[in-house]
């Protein structure tokens, strides 16, 4: 009863009763030209009157008398003179009662039931904790999955990419994470998804284990580049929410690709000029912005362990939007179509991929448990090619000999599950794939 009184308190706290109201007076490339708002701020959300309902849109850009204003919707229907809301910064309240929900961007529920307030409002732009009060990575994270719990350790805190084409199991990774890491609540963004693959997602794929203890916020790729964009920025907010409660949240948001396209068409739409690969300059901001706000918290306060997908065409890392949250992450995982195309899920390339929680995450013998895992998958790969056409002879290198000996369980190994025992009986087996 105490969280129902609190919500309906807040609810009627968010119920102005004054509101700031402009006029439309042009529309143009998309954008609402609107006169009256002169306490507008960019950023701000306002609500837009017109013939056929209301429609939120963004501040985007000021002038003196004027503000520009985009509109979550096509803006079909809008006319002069119609009636423009300021409702204030871009803010969330969310609650405890979310678990297990789906809501959209905006904080509205998806799921035919009503959706409880809470009692503190959260700015979805909000500024990450001060590096000098952060804490530093923490303790080794258990997943369900052998590769994860090994060779590529996840600990607490830590903010890991996963980049990946479509199509290689990228989505099922991540439900896999979703019911088998170590965490008090876990937050999946769906930005851009297709709206069929909404309910497949949280029946089939992330099933009612995985819901339990989950929220997951969408915005699908018919909705506008402002509910598009905003679907990552509610999840994070979602995310502090129960972080600053000592919590330990476990953050998925796939993609960050998808949030970078709804950037681009937002910058593009307030007059930014596209200077990096037909990206805005504005998006590194955007991006090491969203990634900086996961990770450990400050003293006091729970983490946020984060796992941001990134779409890669053609396995090109150096893109710009791979590129730029490669640099800020602690780790980076890549899938890989032609491990993929021969059945072996999750289709890790683990040459490629790297944990930077390693050393510290490991013990001595882990860590030399994984350097000779590495060494011989490295030496299979070298010569696969030559193995492939018969042109290596067995007997000419002592290391590729016993790298072809032992691939195969290396390679089944990464798509195991973890035993029960975890983390310590997944090393058990990694050792046994090492055994003469």
């Amino acid at each position: 009863m105490t969280g129902l009184f609190e919500g309906l308190l807040a609810e009627i706290a968010g119920a102005a009763p004054v509101r700031r109201v402009g006029r439309v007076v042009e529309t143009r490339r998309g954008l609402a030209e609107v006169a009256g708002l002169d306490a507008a701020t960019i950023g701000d959300r306002v609500l837009i009157h017109s013939r056929d309902g209301t429609a939120g849109g963004e501040v985007l850009r000021l002038r003196p008398g004027r503000c520009s204003v985009l509109p979550d919707a096509s803006g079909d229907g809008m006319a002069i003179n119609d009636r423009v809301e300021l409702l204030g910064r871009a803010e969330i309240a969310p609650d405890n009662s979310w678990v297990g929900r789906v809501i959209s961007a905006a904080g509205q529920p998806l799921d035919g039931r009503s959706l409880l307030r809470g009692a503190r409002p959260r700015a979805l732009r909000a500024a990450a904790p001060a590096a000098a009060t952060r804490r530093r990575l923490g303790a080794r994270l258990g997943t369900g999955l052998a590769v994860f719990d090994t060779l590529l350790p996840l600990v607490r805190g830590q903010r890991t990419g996963l980049f990946a084409g479509s199509g290689v199991g990228k989505s099922s990774l991540l439900a896999r994470f979703a019911q088998g890491v170590e965490a008090d609540v876990v937050i999946i963004a769906l930005v851009g998804e297709r709206g069929r693959e909404l309910r497949e997602f949280t029946e089939r794929v992330l099933g009612p284990a995985g819901m339990a203890r989950s929220i997951v916020v969408t915005a699908t790729s018919d909705q506008s580049p402002l509910m598009r964009r905003t679907c990552a920025l509610t999840a994070m907010a979602v995310a502090e929410h129960f972080r600053d409660q000592g919590l330990h949240v476990l953050l998925l948001v796939d993609s960050v690709t998808r949030f970078a396209e709804a950037h681009r068409e937002v910058a593009l739409a307030g007059g930014e000029e596209a200077s990096l690969r037909g990206y805005p300059p504005s998006l590194t901001q955007a991006i090491t912005g969203l990634a900086e706000r996961a990770g450990p918290g400050p003293e006091g306060a729970g983490d946020i362990t984060a796992v941001f997908s990134v779409l890669v065409a053609g396995s090109d890392m150096d893109e710009p939007v791979a590129d730029i949250l490669r640099g800020v992450l602690d780790g980076h995982v890549v899938l890989d179509r032609r491990i993929a195309e021969r059945g072996r899920f999750p289709a890790i390339d683990l040459l490629r991929s790297v944990s930077r929680s390693l050393p510290e995450a490991a013990s001595d013998d882990e860590n030399a448990l994984i350097s000779a895992a590495r060494r011989l998958l490295g030496a299979y790969d070298r010569v696969e090619l030559m193995i492939q056409a018969g042109l290596y002879a067995g007997g000419s290198d002592p290391e590729i000999d016993r790298a072809i000996r032992h691939w195969p369980a290396l390679d089944a190994f990464l798509a195991e599950d973890a035993p029960l025992t975890g983390v310590e009986g997944s090393f058990q087996n990694l050792r046994a794939c090492l055994d003469d």
